[in-house]
């Protein structure tokens, strides 16, 4: 099934078409719009409805003035039905399915922390590339000038991958195509010729893209950008591309890959970002996600709560009695820091460590995870054998799709929920007027050319060429309300991206962040829009279950608050 926010991305536009070329459309909460119906194509004209081309019927003589006549209605009826579009906007602080998924079955809720219980403010990702940069000069002797180079947060986004061996940031989609126009090298977009000379047309090979979890090994020359922690790395790595670029410097870009990457580790590993927060809490953590709202409606419904993370013990105490309080864990049955995750999840021959209130590791065996204590490393199986919190009834939070979730879904049959914090910005822009005017001519359009191509005379086809024009804009206008380089994290121009692939096989339910749970009961299901497959009609899936009943749109939430 695919996932709810790829869908809402061209849902208005593909609704608006469908309500151009067939026989109607159902408002909000069910009720039935006006139809604005095309006017019927002349005698000998070719009707709007899918058939094969050697049934539809001979084009009239004057077909220039048909075929414009029939854009220039379109575009009147798109703009009439933009209105009643906009009054189902989707609601950026809704939780989404993939699955289908009832709260009241889950006794268990786990969480992973950063990003997950805590946010970060903007500051966070300047600090971890100036860092990284300043190891890359110091430590491994990178030209001091690549200090002219800043962080810029509007440069890349989520779920890039990167050709280690070429030095190339791109976007692909769900079927391994490289989307044209979003390839770079450093700073600069590389020319879709160019693109295709190299990679033989535009598809990546599946023994070449990313292993599981997303990284460049055993072969795999791709890297796959999944943490949002990864957004300094892809500026940095282009950043200092283009320095030798600019300069003429022969470099290995695997050296540079391997040189970066361990840079921001170690920002990491290092303590560099750790002792950073800590030492200006207020600046670096964003206090207003209301975690502590929703562990305590958790904890007031009788809900056992445990946290798993890679943090270490220090920090992650300062952070949760900033943002949730001094008893914070009380609120925990199990808190288990230093996880190494995915790790945790497969290797069973670490065992759990106690760590006592000064930060020591104790040397006791572990033969019961206490509350209000704090763990570190250990494994999932000796968790699940500990704690006896099996299948169904578990819930995890994380906001690494393969880190967090992948293992949790695949292996051990748990129910997991993704944070994906670009999911509220992006709502919000899909909800903008110029967006479903954009979305919405672009989809008409696109029908338009579909019925229209059969039409093979010489003035037809110099319409079509100017349609297939505007279309290419227009899409190129679509990628710019997302960010100006990538466009959205969720779709290429007609596609689910690789990201989005990845979130709706790892996670049973998406959402911004943790506080979209506070607009549901306990006892909630949640329910994937049945989207119509390419061969199904749609008229089912969009009349009877888009409305209020399956997208949750902004006026449902004020009826449930």
């Amino acid at each position: 099934m695919a996932a709810a926010a790829a869908a809402a991305g061209a849902a208005a536009g593909a609704a608006a078409a469908r309500s151009l070329l067939a026989a109607g459309r159902a408002g909000a909460g069910g009720r039935r719009c006006r139809v604005l119906p095309l006017p019927l194509p002349a005698a000998g004209a070719a009707p709007f409805c899918t058939v094969a081309p050697q049934q539809q019927q001979q084009p009239s003589p004057d077909m220039k003035s048909y075929l414009w006549s029939r854009y220039k209605e379109a575009k009147r009826v798109t703009k009439e039905l933009v209105p009643s579009i906009m009054s189902n906007m989707l609601n950026p602080d809704a939780i989404f399915s993939n699955n289908e998924m009832s709260l009241s079955d889950i006794e268990i809720y786990g969480f992973d922390y950063d990003y997950t219980l805590v946010f970060y403010s903007k500051h966070l990702h300047t600090l971890i590339f100036n860092a990284a940069r300043d190891l890359l000069i110091n430590e491994h002797r990178y030209p001091a000038e690549i200090r002219k180079y800043d962080y810029d947060p509007n440069f890349a986004i989520r779920g890039l991958h990167y050709d280690v061996h070429r030095a190339l940031l791109m976007k692909i989609d769900a079927f391994h195509y490289i989307q044209l126009g979003t390839v770079y090298r450093g700073l600069s977009v590389v020319p879709d010729e160019e693109v295709i000379a190299m990679y033989d047309g535009s598809h990546i090979p599946l023994e070449q893209m990313s292993d599981f979890y997303g990284k460049s090994s055993q072969g795999n020359t791709m890297k796959q950008f999944m943490d949002i922690f990864s957004l300094p790395e892809m500026r940095l790595l282009s950043c200092v591309n283009e320095y030798f670029l600019k300069n003429n410097i022969d470099y290995e870009p695997i050296h540079l890959y391997k040189d970066v990457k361990d840079s921001i580790r170690d920002v990491h590993i290092k303590g560099i970002m750790y002792r950073a927060i800590e030492a200006d809490i207020e600046k670096y953590i964003c206090y207003a996600e209301q975690t502590r709202a929703v562990l305590a409606k958790l904890a007031d419904h009788g809900k056992k709560m445990f946290l798993i993370t890679n943090s270490p013990s220090s920090f992650v105490d300062k952070g949760m009695k900033f943002i949730v309080g001094k008893d914070w864990r009380d609120l925990f049955d199990v808190v288990i820091v230093q996880a190494d995750k995915p790790n945790f999840f497969n290797d069973k021959r670490r065992p759990f460590r106690k760590v006592n209130e000064r930060g020591v590791l104790l040397w006791d065996k572990i033969h019961k995870l206490q509350k209000g204590q704090i763990y570190k490393q250990g494994n999932l199986y000796e968790f699940l054998k500990l704690t006896g919190w099996r299948g169904s009834k578990v819930l995890y939070f994380g906001d690494h799709i393969y880190s967090d979730l992948a293992d949790l879904t695949l292996k051990h049959g748990w129910r997991t929920g993704a944070i994906i914090p670009e999911l509220r910005s992006e709502i919000k822009i899909m909800n903008t007027e110029k967006y479903i005017q954009t979305m919405t001519w672009l989809q008409t359009l696109t029908g338009l050319l579909e019925h229209m191509q059969v039409h093979r005379d010489p003035d037809s086809q110099m319409i079509l060429e100017e349609w297939k024009k505007e279309r290419k804009e227009l899409r190129e206008m679509n990628r710019y309300f997302f960010n100006a380089h990538f466009g959205s994290i969720f779709r290429t121009d007609e596609n689910p991206t690789y990201f989005l692939r990845r979130l709706s096989r790892f996670a049973d339910i998406y959402m911004a962040s943790l506080s979209c749970l506070l607009n549901y009961e306990p006892d909630y299901t949640f329910y994937p829009r049945r989207t119509p497959l390419q061969h199904e009609l749609p008229g089912w899936s969009d009349q009877l279950c888009t409305g209020t009943f399956r997208i949750p749109f902004l006026q449902e939430t004020v009826q449930i608050k």
